[in-house]
């Protein structure tokens, strides 16, 4: 777990860095491109829209579901853009650490005045490391 959290630090900073450049209030997409360009710079491997199976009862039903991040295969990273979090955005952010069986992801809001305010932290009970 202790490199899950070096890793989820590292993210943080770079969120931190696009907050610091772009200010709140932009789209989600915007904020995405941007995370993946810091991280890129830092050397940190990073994949956008990865496509997340679904599996129910043998039978794959997973169409169209995407995590916004995978960072080093090991991190799920869901940004938004939003006025608040709401339960459900943790919740989502959970069922797909319970889908990908991975431990560990961030929920990052940029639209907030304090960019660590909108960091949230959700780990999964088991999965990856």
């Amino acid at each position: 777990m202790e490199m899950l959290n070096d890793l989820s630090y590292q993210v943080i900073g770079c969120a931190m860095e696009v907050y610091r450049t772009l200010g709140p209030g932009l789209l989600e997409t915007v904020y995405e491109k941007a995370l993946i360009h810091e991280l890129k710079l830092k050397g940190i491997p990073v994949r956008s829209q990865v496509e997340v199976e679904v599996n129910y009862k043998g039978v794959n039903i997973g169409d169209g579901l995407r995590l916004d991040l995978l960072v080093d295969d090991k991190l799920i990273v869901e940004l938004k853009s939003v006025e608040e979090l709401k339960p459900v955005h943790h919740k989502q952010l959970k069922t797909y650490l319970k889908l990908t069986n991975r431990r560990l992801g961030l929920l990052i809001n940029f639209n907030v005045s304090d960019i660590m305010d909108g960091v949230k932290r959700v780990i999964n009970g088991y999965g990856e490391g």
